[in-house]
């Protein structure tokens, strides 16, 4: 299956396939080794990246050809080459190559990706905050993800990860909206894909308590006042009918 699936992303960047899907823009122009050792994009950049135990460890930026660390720290302890990028992705390209002429180019399952959008922390209007756009279950890692504000592209405080391995051979990848919430904007993640027939859109709207009014209050208070009168009396009655039971069994004593 994994060898199956990995002939298949070498198809997809050898040839510019098209889909008759929701996601008609969508063009395959990436190969992607299992592994996953490197992923390149066929645009005016590239990556090749390098992960251990599912998690990306570095990056080479195959325009600027460098090095980009997930956590600049790790620079300080190692290096690694970029030239070494290239070389691995030529060798890839090549072993895909390979076992493309000896495969049956069996079309991909088109996976229905799971969206989700949640917020850093918690919501305080006119303090900066960062929306999180996480879309799960992508196979073929083909995606494009784009947030709007009240209907409307924002390219401004956006990013986003590499196309993320997991256990399943499907991707995942995050996509991230700094912005500054207000009680008047509404934002939304747009998905497209080719398991998807049609852009799907997840959205999101800070969420106000809406402040009771000077009548709400005065009959919370009154209703409040009203039930605490009721217990009163109720008490009392009880209290005395205690009182009045204890005193007639005192009179009446034992037999």
């Amino acid at each position: 299956m994994i060898l199956n699936r990995a002939l298949i992303l070498g198809a997809l960047a050898l040839t510019t396939v098209m889909s008759p899907s929701g996601g008609d823009n969508i063009v395959a122009d990436h190969i992607a080794h299992y592994g996953a050792l490197f992923y390149q994009s066929y645009g005016p950049s590239g990556q090749y990246i390098h992960e251990f135990d599912g998690d990306e460890e570095f990056y080479v930026d195959l325009e600027r050809k460098e090095t980009v660390w997930q956590l600049p720290i790790f620079s300080e302890f190692t290096s690694f080459d970029p030239q070494g990028g290239l070389r691995n992705v030529a060798t890839g390209k090549h072993n895909l190559g390979f076992w493309m002429k000896r495969s049956n180019y069996t079309a991909a399952t088109n996976e229905v990706p799971e969206v989700t959008v949640f917020l850093k922390t918690p919501v305080t209007l006119g303090q900066p905050n960062t929306l999180i756009c996480l879309v799960d279950n992508i196979f073929p890692p083909v995606l494009n993800i784009t947030w709007l504000s009240n209907g409307h592209p924002v390219t401004e405080g956006v990013s986003e990860t590499s196309f993320l391995t997991k256990d399943d051979d499907s991707f995942l990848k995050i996509s991230y909206l700094t912005f500054l919430p207000s009680a008047d904007d509404v934002y939304d993640c747009q998905v497209e894909h080719w398991g998807l027939d049609e852009p799907l859109l997840k959205h999101w709207e800070p969420e106000i308590a809406t402040p009771m009014s000077e009548l709400t209050e005065t009959v919370v208070c009154a209703l409040g006042l009203a039930v605490g009168l009721v217990g009163i009396v109720v008490g009392t009655v009880f209290i005395i009918q205690g009182l009045r039971s204890g005193g007639t069994s005192r009179r009446q004593g034992p037999l």
